[in-house]
């Protein structure tokens, strides 16, 4: 059965790929620290379900030296040329576009055929969406190489200078939603919900609708990742009050407070994924440009979600 050891030992291979492209690129002048860097990240997934929690907590420990002292650098990786791209983007046109939508495609597809009874056992059900997910990656690999006429070393030398450009921000949502983990583990859920309970109107729908969503947002600028504040807010204030308390539906619950959470992503430079590496390459000479632009938007939509979490999750 194809479940997230499979997944993990694919990804674990990809990490591998680039540490030794990276040790093999002269004109990167950090690139042992680079082969270090996505070596350790590589042994994480390859070996991290083998090995006890120690030992992963000194390869994060050592990734994190490795990145702070100095930072990654950047090589120059064999791929196309600017001139050679803008070649190939005028001769395809369009269907550029096609190993783009067969991931998306892929994996909903997927997701619904790997649940039906007849291919039982083939893939983990609960897992059917990403394996589905790098099923569709595959398929996109097999579209655009023909396509593009190009070698099969190409995607990893494109995935290189990618992590290049972004550096170790590239694995901080993996982190960010661990720590997540380790505060709902260390009962801060229960701290919050303690203190919510003392503060909050006893009878109040709407302060607990508004604690949820907003509290949300603001643990989300915290913590840089929505995926880590939801287990924090869902225990603290989600299930004990929306949902047991007042009879709220826990899907919408969730589903819209994930959306609050997002807001919260627009508005902090701890989401360096989305708001410092954009910059970054953009080249801006504001590093929080992208949030400054993003915060009205933000805030809206916390407004929004919030009103949308009143009138829906006690109807249904």
């Amino acid at each position: 059965m194809i479940g997230l050891e499979v997944l993990y030992v694919i990804g674990g291979a990809f990490f591998a790929a680039i540490s030794v492209l990276s040790a093999r690129d002269a004109s990167n002048p950090k690139r042992w620290k680079n082969t270090a860097f996505w070596g350790l990240f590589s042994a994480s997934f390859l070996f991290g379900s083998h090995l006890p929690d120690l030992a992963n907590g000194l390869i994060v420990i050592a990734m994190v030296l490795v990145a702070g002292v100095g930072g990654l650098g950047r090589g120059e990786p064999r791929t196309t040329t600017p001139q050679e791209r803008a070649e190939s983007a005028a001769r395809l046109g369009n269907r550029l576009f096609l190993p783009a939508l067969a991931i998306p495609l892929t994996a909903l597809a997927g997701t619904f055929a790997f649940k039906r009874p007849e291919l039982g056992g083939l893939v983990d059900p609960k897992q059917a969406t990403l394996v589905s997910l790098i099923l569709g990656v595959f398929v996109a690999l097999a579209i655009a190489l023909p396509m593009l006429r190009a070698r099969p070393a190409a995607p990893l030398q494109e995935g290189r200078r990618l992590l290049d450009t972004v550096g170790w921000a590239a694995v901080l949502p993996q982190m960010l939603a661990a720590l997540g983990a380790v505060f709902a583990a260390a009962g801060v859920g229960a701290a919050i919900g303690q203190i919510a309970s003392d503060w909050l109107p006893g009878g109040s729908r709407l302060a607990a609708v508004a604690a949820y969503t907003f509290g949300m947002a603001i643990f989300t600028m915290v913590m840089g990742n929505a995926f880590a504040a939801f287990p924090v807010m869902a225990a603290g204030i989600g299930l004990p009050l929306i949902v047991q308390r007042f009879g709220g539906d826990p899907a919408i619950m969730g589903a819209i407070g994930m959306l609050s959470g997002f807001c919260g992503t627009l508005m902090t430079p701890m989401a360096a994924n989305f708001n410092i590496v954009p910059a970054a390459l953009l080249e801006l000479s504001d590093r929080n440009g992208v949030i400054r632009a993003q915060v009205p938007t933000a805030l809206l939509l916390l407004l929004a979600n919030t009103a949308l979490m009143y009138v829906l999750v006690f109807r249904f």
